[in-house]
C-alpha cells in the first residue's frame, strides 16, 4: 500500500481552488527578486523582524516594520492600498504571517514571502547591511547554482 496515496489526492476543482488560494497569499524569494530587479512598482516589501535582526542583514529595498508595530505604524510607513509582501526569518518563524495578518486587518492587499530571509540568503540574493550590499553564494542544496530555476 502506498503511503503517499493513503489519503487520496483532492478532486480537480478542489486542487485548483487550494493551489490558486495559496498563490493568492504567498510569493517566494525568486519572484520578489525578479520584481525588484525589474523595477516593478506598486508594492512594498516589509521586513517584520527585530531591529537587531534588520541590522544583521535584510533584503535591499525592504521597509523595516517589526510585527508588533504594524497595527500602530503601518499607515505612516505604507500608503493605503499599496500591496504588501511581508517576511520574517524563515519557515520556522511565523512573524511574517502575523505581520501579514495585521496588514490584512488594516485593509492592505498582502502576501507573505515564503522561506523568509533564510531562503532569500540561501538563494544567494542581495543582502544589505550598514556596510553595503553583498551577495553570498547560493546554497546548492536549496537553490540552483549557475542555472535558472525556471519554476
Amino acid at each position: 500500500m502506498s503511503t503517499v496515496l493513503n489519503t487520496l489526492a483532492a478532486a480537480q476543482d478542489q486542487a485548483i481552488a487550494h493551489f490558486a488560494g495559496r498563490l493568492a497569499f504567498e510569493t517566494d524569494p525568486s519572484d520578489v527578486a525578479a520584481d525588484i530587479g525589474a523595477g516593478v512598482v506598486g508594492w512594498v516589501l516589509v521586513d517584520s523582524r527585530s531591529q537587531e535582526s534588520w541590522d544583521q542583514g535584510h533584503v535591499a529595498g525592504a521597509i523595516h516594520l517589526p510585527t508588533n508595530e504594524v497595527a500602530a505604524r503601518a499607515a505612516s510607513v505604507v500608503p493605503a492600498g499599496t500591496a504588501v509582501v511581508t517576511y520574517c526569518w524563515g519557515p520556522g518563524c511565523n512573524g511574517g504571517t502575523r505581520a501579514a495578518l495585521e496588514f490584512a486587518k488594516l485593509g492592505y492587499p498582502v502576501k507573505e514571502m515564503i522561506g523568509g530571509f533564510e531562503y532569500w540568503t540561501r538563494e544567494g540574493l542581495p543582502v544589505e547591511t550598514s556596510e553595503g550590499i553583498t551577495r553570498r553564494p547560493s546554497d546548492p542544496l536549496t537553490a540552483p547554482t549557475g542555472i535558472a530555476c525556471a519554476c
